[in-house]
C-alpha cells in the first residue's frame, strides 16, 4: 500500500521540449488535464476540511471544539513496520493509547492510566509512507474512570486519498499521586455527535461490566455444549495441529524508555509486546505470515513499572474456516515475588493470499483440561464477536428488523434498542406538523424513513412515569392501537420480551401482532433521560401465524426528562416502519389529530396512578 510518486517541478527547458515535440494541442490537454486532477485534489481536501469544520460549528455561528480532543498524526517509517512493509500493529496500539490517554488527562487535569480497550476491527492495513491520523477525545466522564473514543485514518500525502483504519472506545481512570479519590467534573456534549456518545457510553459501560456473565451463560448452554461436542467430533477424524506447537513464551524487561510519565509501563507498549508474541503464536500454526483483523477487550488488571519483568504468553486457542484465535496474557514479577496478572487479550488472525483472500487453516488439536477450555471459550467469544459485529457494528439500516433473540445476544439486542433511541432522539432539523394545547408533533424524513416525534409536559414525577410506561401490559389501559399486549419472556430486570396484538388496518384486514423487546434504562446521571426502548425481535416460539400479519418496529419508544420534582417532560418516538405507518399517516398528514387523544389519555392514566404506590411496586417487579 505505499504511495504513488510524484513527479517534481521540471525545468523550462524540458517544458520547451515537450510542447515541440508533441505538439501546442497535445500540451495543452495534458495540462488540462493535469490542472483539473490538481483542482479536484484540492477540492478534496476543502471538502474534507469543511466536513470537519462542520462539526465543530454551533448554533450560534460560533466555532466549537471539543477541549479533550486531541489529535496525532505520524509519517510510517520502515522501522515501524513489518516484513510487508505495513504499519506493525502493535506501534499502531501504542500510538492510539498515548493520543487517548493524552485526552483522558487533558480532562481529569491528573494522571490517568488505561483500564481497558475495548474491540479493535482493523478495516484496512498502512503502509510505509503513508500517514496515520489518530484523533482522540472524552465521551463520558463517570466518578473516576472516563471513556475515551479513538479513531485512526490513514492519509496517502501523493494521491490525497484518505480512509478509515479502525475505531476503538478506551477506559481509563484517573489516579493521583497522593493516591486520593479523583471525582471527575461532568462532561458537557455540545454538537449532536458529541450527544449520541455521551448518551450510548452509559450502555457500553454497562456491556463491559456484564461480559463475564455473558461468557458464563453461553458455556452453560445446553445448546451450545451440543455444538462443543459436534465441532470436537469433526475435529477428531481430521489432520490437526497440537495446540502446544504453537505456545510462545518471552519475557521483556521495563526499562524507563517503556514507561510514561507517571513512571508505571506504558499501557501502549504492553500492548504492543502481547500483538508481538501472539503473532508468532499464529505463525507456528500456518507456516506464514499472518494478519491481525481483531483484538478482544484489552482489560489491565493491575500496574506494572520499571523494573518489573513482563512474562508474555501466547497460544492458538481455537481454528476456525478462514482464522484463528490466538489467547495472550502478560504477567510481572519483581525479585523473587509470585507473578502477577497485568493483562490478557483475545487475538483473531487470518492468513491471506497474494490477493488478499483468507486462506483455509488446519484445525487445532487442544491439550487436555485448560486447552479444552480455552477451546471452548474461544468458540463462545466468536459467537459474541458475531452477534456484536452483527448487532451493533452495523449501520442501522443494514439490520434486519427483527434480529433472532436467544439468552447469548440479548445484550447486544438490548444495546441496539436502546442506542438506536437515543441516536433518534439526539437528531436535528425534525419539523412542527402539529400543535394542540402544548402537545407537539414532530416529524423528519431520513432516507427510507420517516420519523415522528410527541411530546408534552405532564404534572406526573418522571420516575413514576418511567415505571409505568415501561410496563407495556398496562399500555392497552389509554393506547387504542394495543388491543393485547401479554408478556412473554422477563429477560431480567431491564429487558422484557412481549407480543402485542393491534386491530385492522383495513376493515377487511388482518390484526397486526408484533414480538417487542423492551429495553428500559434509570438515568446514569443527573440531566440524563429515563428510557424505555422498543424494538422487534424474532422468536421460534412465537413464530408468524396465518391468522395474524406480523408487524416490525424499527425503533420506537419513550425519553422522560425530569423538569422538576412533579413535572416530567415525556417524548414518544418512533422510526415507522411499513407495518407502523398506516396506523399515523393519517395524523401526520395533518387530517386528524388522534395523536393529541392518545396522548391526552395517556397523561390521564398517569395522573390516576402516580400516588398509587402498589400499583408501581407491581409493575416494577414484573420488569
Amino acid at each position: 500500500m505505499g504511495g504513488v510518486r510524484r513527479r517534481g517541478p521540471q525545468p523550462p527547458q524540458f517544458l520547451q521540449q515537450e510542447r515541440n515535440r508533441a505538439g501546442r494541442g497535445a500540451y495543452t490537454r495534458r495540462t488540462t488535464r493535469a490542472a483539473a486532477l490538481r483542482r479536484a485534489a484540492v477540492m478534496t481536501s476543502v471538502s474534507r476540511l469543511a466536513e470537519e469544520m462542520e462539526e465543530f460549528i454551533l448554533e450560534n455561528g460560533e466555532v466549537y471544539r471539543n477541549p479533550t480532543e486531541v489529535k496525532m498524526s505520524q509519517i510510517v517509517l520502515p522501522c515501524h513496520a513489518n516484513h510487508c512493509q505495513e504499519l506493525s500493529v502493535g506501534q499502531l496500539l501504542k500510538w492510539m493509547d498515548s493520543t487517548a490517554c493524552l485526552s483522558a488527562e487533558r480532562h481529569a487535569g491528573c494522571p490517568c492510566v488505561t483500564a481497558s480497550m475495548d474491540d479493535i476491527y482493523f478495516e484496512h492495513t498502512i503502509g510505509v509512507g503513508q500517514v496515520v491520523n489518530i484523533k482522540a477525545k472524552v465521551n463520558r466522564a463517570f466518578n473516576s474512570s472516563m471513556e475515551v473514543g479513538i479513531d485512526v485514518t490513514c492519509e496517502d500525502l501523493f494521491t490525497d486519498r484518505c480512509w478509515k483504519v479502525c475505531h476503538a472506545f478506551a477506559t481509563f481512570v484517573a489516579r493521583r499521586a497522593d493516591e486520593q479519590k479523583v471525582v471527575l467534573k461532568p462532561l458537557v456534549p455540545h454538537t449532536q455527535a458529541e450527544q449520541v456518545e455521551y448518551s450510548i457510553a452509559a450502555e457500553r459501560r454497562r456491556m463491559r461490566l456484564i461480559h463475564d456473565d455473558i461468557m458464563t451463560d453461553i458455556l452453560n448452554n445446553t445448546a451450545f455444549q451440543e455444538s462443543i461436542a459436534e465441532e470436537a467430533e469433526c475435529h477428531a477424524i481430521q489432520t490437526t495441529v497440537p495446540a502446544e506447537r504453537t505456545r510462545v513464551e518471552s519475557v521483556e524487561l521495563v526499562l524507563p524508555p517503556h514507561a510514561n510519565h507517571q513512571v508505571n509501563t506504558f499501557g501502549g507498549q504492553i500492548m504492543a509486546w502481547m500483538e508481538n508474541v501472539a503473532t508468532i503464536a499464529a505463525s507456528r500454526l500456518c507456516n506464514a505470515h499472518p494478519t491481525l483483523r481483531t483484538i478482544d477487550m484489552f482489560h489491565f488488571r493491575g500496574p506494572s513499572s520499571v523494573g518489573d519483568r513482563l512474562v508474555l504468553k501466547a497460544i492458538v486457542n481455537n481454528t476456525y474456516m478462514n482464522s484463528m484465535e490466538v489467547g495472550v496474557c502478560a504477567e510481572a514479577y519483581k525479585g523473587e515475588e509470585p507473578l502477577r496478572h497485568i493483562n490478557s487479550a483475545f487475538m483473531t488472525f487470518e492468513v491471506l493470499d497474494d490477493e488478499g483472500t483468507p486462506q483455509p487453516l488446519p484445525p487445532i488439536r487442544p491439550e487436555p483440561k485448560d486447552g479444552k477450555r480455552r477451546f471452548q471459550e474461544a468458540i463462545a467469544r466468536k459467537k459474541i464477536r458475531l452477534d456484536r459485529k452483527y448487532i451493533i457494528s452495523c449501520k442501522q439500516t443494514e439490520v434486519p428488523l427483527s434480529v433472532p433473540w436467544d439468552p447469548s445476544n440479548q445484550v447486544y439486542l438490548s444495546y441496539n434498542n436502546v442506542f438506536a433511541l437515543k441516536t433518534l432522539a439526539t437528531r436535528k432539523n425534525w419539523v412542527l406538523s402539529h400543535e394542540k394545547n402544548k402537545v407537539t408533533l414532530y416529524t423528519k424524513e431520513e432516507n427510507r424513513f420517516l420519523c415522528f416525534r410527541i411530546e408534552s409536559e405532564m404534572e406526573v414525577p418522571a420516575e413514576r412515569a418511567f415505571l409505568l410506561l415501561s410496563d407495556l401490559s398496562r399500555r392497552q389501559e389509554w393506547d387504542k392501537h394495543y388491543k393485547l399486549c401479554e408478556m412473554i419472556n422477563q429477560v431480567d430486570e431491564d429487558d422484557v420480551i412481549y407480543r402485542v396484538v393491534t386491530p385492522s388496518v383495513s376493515k377487511e384486514g388482518k390484526v397486526q401482532d408484533f414480538i417487542l423487546l423492551a429495553s428500559r434504562r434509570p438515568p446514569c446521571d443527573k440531566g440524563d433521560p429515563y428510557v424505555v426502548a422498543l424494538r422487534s425481535v424474532t422468536l421460534p416460539t412465537h413464530l408468524p401465524t396465518e391468522d395474524f400479519n406480523r408487524g416490525e418496529v424499527m425503533c420506537a419508544g419513550f425519553t422522560i426528562y425530569e423538569v422538576s420534582n412533579t413535572v416530567s417532560k415525556i417524548s414518544y418516538y418512533n422510526q415507522a416502519s411499513s407495518g407502523v405507518l398506516p396506523y399515523i399517516s393519517t395524523d401526520i398528514a395533518g387530517l386528524s389529530s388522534s395523536f393529541y387523544s392518545t396522548f391526552c389519555r395517556c397523561s390521564q392514566f398517569l395522573l390516576k396512578n402516580k400516588d398509587m404506590s402498589s400499583n408501581i411496586t407491581s409493575s416494577s417487579s414484573a420488569q
